[in-house]
């Protein structure tokens, strides 16, 4: 039987406290809100008790960060994509981020095993004064665990629309993709990491967040195979190829947080369920 989840997560600011409030169907859950560095920042776990999706489940969110609120949403785990018969498996998230406000979305791994059918999107539309950071994170099977990705496939989708996109199709029999210098190079995990503003970001905030984020690339075990690029006035992106998803995710904490505190002035703190 397929699941179908559905979960709505709204961000108001009321007396200087941003405060969540969620509504769910199906087997989607936002745990209790917390708030490790003041109110003004609420931090959120969301959970998917089955902890996968097979052929035919669908996971939708809806996220709307209101005026001058600050939302963090994490998960406990990976969200796993696992093989399919035949039906394809869908996660779809639409951020929504108002004037004066920032969300931070920064969900564990995803994992495409082999032989899964899945498409992971993520839709973000921003206000004029509006910015966000978040990533997404894939590894292509559990190399580790000698089960390679060699059937099947994953869809990727990012996009804030009329501003930035990117879209492709990862799929096990495409060597010239997952293989060649040209494409992952034989690299089972990818990342993503992005700063989007609702407006241009002015020259010299952008040149500061990149001359951070390169070099912290070029201190780290990734470095050959990491870059950091403005590729719209509105984004800052860093992508990262690695075997494994451990050094990816170390890179791109590290990078989140200088420019957490260079962007926003705001202290590097992290998720309290990160270091459980």
């Amino acid at each position: 039987m397929a699941w179908h989840a559905q979960l709505t997560l709204d961000y108001t600011l009321e007396a200087g406290r941003t405060v969540a409030r969620h509504h769910h169907t199906g087997p989607l859950r936002i745990l209790q809100s917390l708030y490790p560095e003041g109110d003004t920042v609420c931090h959120n776990v969301l959970v998917h008790p089955p902890g996968g999706l097979v052929g035919g489940d669908t996971l939708d969110m809806q996220v709307h960060a209101h005026d001058s609120s600050h939302g963090l949403i994490t998960t406990p785990g990976a969200t796993r994509f696992y093989r399919s018969e035949g039906a394809e498996a869908l996660q779809a998230v639409h951020l929504r981020v108002a004037d004066g406000a920032r969300l931070e979305w920064l969900p564990l791994e995803t994992i495409a095993y082999s032989g899964c059918r899945a498409e992971n999107r993520l839709l973000v539309d921003l206000a004029p004064t509006a910015e966000l950071i978040g990533w997404d994170i894939t590894a292509l099977g559990l190399p580790l665990a000698s089960q390679p990705f060699v059937q099947g496939y994953l869809r990727q989708h990012l996009a804030m629309p009329g501003v930035w996109m990117e879209r492709g199709s990862l799929r096990a029999d495409d060597a010239r993709l997952l293989h060649s210098p040209a494409g992952l190079a034989g690299q089972a995990c990818m990342g993503t990491l992005f700063f989007m503003a609702g407006t241009a970001l002015p020259r010299a905030r952008k040149e500061q967040a990149l001359e951070l984020a390169r070099d912290l690339i070029g201190q780290h075990t990734l470095a050959s195979t990491a870059g950091a690029t403005s590729s719209h006035p509105r984004v800052l992106v860093v992508r990262v190829l690695a075997p494994v998803v451990e050094p990816v995710m170390d890179l791109l904490r590290q990078i989140r947080n200088v420019w957490r505190s260079a962007l926003w002035e705001q202290k590097a703190v992290n998720p309290r369920i990160w270091s459980t």
